[in-house]
């Protein structure tokens, strides 16, 4: 259970803060910057569902607010490192049914769209435009994940990879689903198009 009494603590005014292990790391750690950049993709996730809560964008509104919580989940999983320590309590880890869910879902919106034919710009529908900005903070999110991993001596679940990478997916999918319920569908790279 989380009890937030008191917002500043000021514990970490010399640039240091604390994982969920309690171990004190720098701000510039990469797996703070890996969940932090999570953190940041869950806020416009919320800025996205400012415009999916009603109508004909509910469906995919539901599935956004269960996405904001299983991000909580996986920043949850990146703060408590795996050093095969005992812990006094079990860490929260992301699992294969939260990726298997996704990809459920990514199939069920897609089976709804026109295959591709170029790259999708990012645009149309406010949500679509939105929910492009999260996939890019999903995908940097998963570069900091990955390179967390490659570092010695740190641990990162693999169903954490394997979510943020799905997350991405899903994120560019429903983009282009909320396109073609409200925004006018894809709007659609034209290469070279300015060249003359």
């Amino acid at each position: 259970m989380v009890v937030l009494n008191k917002i500043y603590t000021r514990t970490g005014d010399a640039g240091e803060t604390a994982l969920g292990s309690g171990e004190r790391v720098s701000k510039a750690n990469l797996r703070i910057a890996a969940y932090g950049t999570v953190d940041e993709a869950n806020s416009v996730v919320g800025i996205v569902r400012l415009h999916t809560a009603s109508g004909e964008l509910a469906r995919l509104d539901a599935m956004l607010l269960r996405i904001q919580n299983e991000l909580f989940d996986l920043g949850a999983d990146l703060c408590v490192p795996d050093r095969g320590e005992e812990l006094p309590y079990e860490p929260l880890r992301m699992t294969a049914a939260q990726v298997a869910r996704l990809e459920e879902e990514i199939d069920a919106l897609n089976a709804d769209l026109q295959p591709l034919r170029s790259f999708v710009l990012p645009g149309g529908h406010p949500a679509a435009a939105h929910l492009h900005l999260a996939r890019t903070i999903a995908r940097r999110a998963e570069r900091q994940i990955v390179a967390l991993k490659s570092q010695g001596g740190e641990h990162v679940n693999e169903h954490a990879i394997t979510y943020i990478n799905r997350l991405s997916d899903f994120l560019f999918v429903a983009s282009r689903w909320v396109n073609a319920r409200a925004g006018g569908g894809d709007i659609l790279w034209v290469p070279g198009k300015t060249r003359s």
